[in-house]
C-alpha cells in the first residue's frame, strides 16, 4: 500500500522506509517556531537542564525561528520583560533566524517563514501555535505544540510518541466565480464537515481549483484546517510552490516534491465543486457556524478587520484597496487594516493599497495578532458586531465576551466596510477587480 504525503514526510524523518496511519514514531524535526510565548519554553528548557549539571544549550540553533508577533509593540511592561527575556536568551543560544520588532523584517510568524525561505516541501515544522498548519502550504508537515513539548523538541531535536495520523483527501475542482475565493472554500469546508470533523487527522487538498490557486490562498486554506480539528493541511508540492519559493522567497538551492502514491490509503475523500461556491460567512460564536452570505446579509457592522495570518497577504490587500479606492468606508464603521508582515506593508504601500485605503476611511496597522487574539490594538465594545478576515470567532476572541465577531473574505469586508453591514459582494459591481484577487487565478 502507497503513502500520503504526510506518511511519507514522517517516514522520512523518522529514519524508515514506510510508516502508516497509526504507527508511533519519534520523527526528527527540521524548523521549529514560536513567538512571545518563547518566555513560557525557555522556562520549560530551564526545568529540563535543571539538576542535570549541563549547560543549557539548544540542540541545533539554526533550526529555530523566532517571531514577535503576538503583541506588538509590547502592549505592558509584563510583555516587554518577557520580550527582554528572549532577546537574551537569543544571543545566549546563537539563534540567527530571530526577527525582531523591526519594521525591515518582522511580521506575523506564519508570514514571515514563508517569505524567509524558511519552510521547504517534506519538511517537518513544529510551531508553539496552532496556526503551524499554515506551513502546509508548502508541502510541508506543519503541526502546533504546546510549551512543554517544544522545549523537549529544543533540547532534542526531535517528536516524542508521535502517532501517524491518518489523511483525509478533498478535492476541489471547478472555477470560483468572482467575489469567491479561497477563504470561502476553506469556511464552507469546515461548516460541512464541522470543527471537530478531521480531529487528529490530516486534511490533504487537491484538484483543479487548488492547482491553479496561488500560494497565498493555499496559505489560508491549510491555516484554517486546525479550525476543522485537522493536525494539519497539506497542499501538495508544485510547479507554484516553485515559483513561490524562486520568486517571493528568494530559495536559490534544491526544491524537492514529496508527493502522495497514486495507491496512498485515504481515511475519506470529499469532493467540492467551487464553482457552486457562494461566498461564504462564519457566524458567531463558532467558526463552523458557517451560512451562506445571502443568510446573514444586512447585519450591521460597528468594525471591519482585514490582514491576519489567514488573509493579509499583498493580494488581499489589492483586493481590498481596489473596492475601497475612490469610496469611502460607511459612516460608524470602523475598518482596520493588519498586514501579515512588513514586506508586504512596505509593498502595499509602493503599490498604493495602503495610500487608497487610508483615504477610504481605513486605519492602517503595524503587521501582528493582537486585534485578532483580542490582547492589542481593536477591541471591540459590548454589543458590537465585527466583520474580520481572520480564523477564530470564539466568545471572546478579539477581547470582549460580549461582543460578536463573524469571519469571512477580505473581498465580503471590504463591500461590508461601504455599506456598514455585512453584504454580498456579488451585488456591489465589483468585478473589475484584479486576477487572483480573491484567492483564485
Amino acid at each position: 500500500m502507497g503513502m500520503t504525503i504526510a506518511e511519507k514526510i514522517l517516514a522520512r524523518a523518522a529514519g524508515l522506509r514506510t510508516v502508516a496511519a497509526g504507527d508511533v514514531l519519534e520523527p526528527v524535526v527540521d524548523l521549529t517556531m514560536s513567538h512571545e510565548n518563547s518566555a513560557l519554553v525557555i522556562n520549560q528548557l530551564e526545568e529540563i537542564f535543571s539538576g542535570t549539571g549541563k549547560e543549557m544549550r539548544v540542540w541545533d540553533p539554526e533550526k529555530i525561528a523566532i517571531i514577535f508577533d503576538h503583541r506588538v509593540p509590547a502592549e505592558t511592561a509584563k510583555t516587554a520583560t518577557n520580550q527582554k527575556k528572549i532577546r537574551e536568551f537569543v544571543l545566549q543560544q546563537g539563534i540567527t533566524k530571530f526577527h525582531d520588532i523591526r519594521g525591515d523584517e518582522g511580521g506575523i510568524c506564519h508570514q514571515v517563514l514563508p517569505e524567509s525561505g524558511y519552510v521547504r516541501p517534506g519538511m517537518v515544522v513544529v510551531g508553539a501555535d496552532s496556526h503551524t498548519s499554515t506551513h502546509g502550504a508548502l508541502g510541508a508537515m506543519a503541526v502546533g505544540v504546546g510549551a512543554t513539548e517544544m522545549a523537549a523538541v529544543w533540547a532534542l531535536g526531535r517528536m516524542l510518541n508521535v502517532e501517524v495520523p491518518a489523511t483525509i483527501k478533498v478535492v476541489a475542482d471547478g472555477e470560483f466565480r468572482p467575489g469567491v475565493g479561497a477563504k470561502d472554500l476553506i469556511l464552507y469546508l469546515i461548516g460541512m464537515i464541522s470543527a471537530e470533523g478531521a480531529n487528529f487527522r490530516v486534511i490533504e487538498f487537491h484538484g483543479r481549483a487548488i492547482k491553479h490557486m496561488r500560494t497565498s490562498g493555499r496559505l489560508a486554506i491549510c491555516n484554517m484546517s486546525v479550525e476543522a480539528g485537522a493536525t494539519c493541511g497539506i497542499v501538495p508540492s508544485d510547479e507554484e510552490t516553485a515559483r513561490y519559493l524562486r520568486e517571493e522567497a528568494c530559495v536559490a538551492d534544491r526544491i524537492d516534491s514529496v508527493l502522495p502514491d497514486a495507491d496512498a490509503a485515504y481515511d475519506e475523500l470529499m469532493e467540492i465543486d467551487v464553482t457552486r461556491l457562494d461566498p461564504q460567512v462564519a457566524k458567531p460564536h463558532t467558526v463552523d457556524n458557517v451560512a451562506p452570505v445571502g443568510e446573514v446579509e444586512g447585519v450591521k457592522v460597528d468594525q471591519i478587520v482585514v490582514g491576519s495570518c489567514t488573509n493579509g497577504r499583498l493580494d488581499d490587500l489589492e483586493a481590498a484597496a481596489a473596492i475601497l479606492r475612490g469610496k469611502k468606508v460607511a459612516k460608524g464603521t470602523r475598518m482596520l487594516i493588519f498586514p501579515a508582515s512588513w514586506r508586504i506593508w512596505t509593498e502595499a504601500a509602493r503599490q498604493g493599497y495602503l495610500a487608497d485605503l487610508a483615504a477610504a476611511g481605513a486605519v492602517i496597522m503595524n503587521p501582528g495578532c493582537g486585534c485578532c487574539l483580542g490582547v492589542h490594538q481593536g477591541a471591540l465594545g459590548d454589543g458590537e458586531v465585527a466583520l474580520a478576515t481572520t480564523n477564530r470567532n470564539f466568545q471572546g476572541r478579539m477581547g470582549n465576551p460580549n461582543a460578536f465577531v463573524y469571519l469571512a473574505s477580505p473581498v465580503t469586508a471590504a463591500v461590508s466596510a461601504l455599506t456598514g453591514r455585512i453584504t454580498d459582494p456579488r451585488k456591489v459591481g465589483f468585478l473589475s477587480l484584479p486576477a487572483d484577487a480573491s484567492g483564485g487565478d
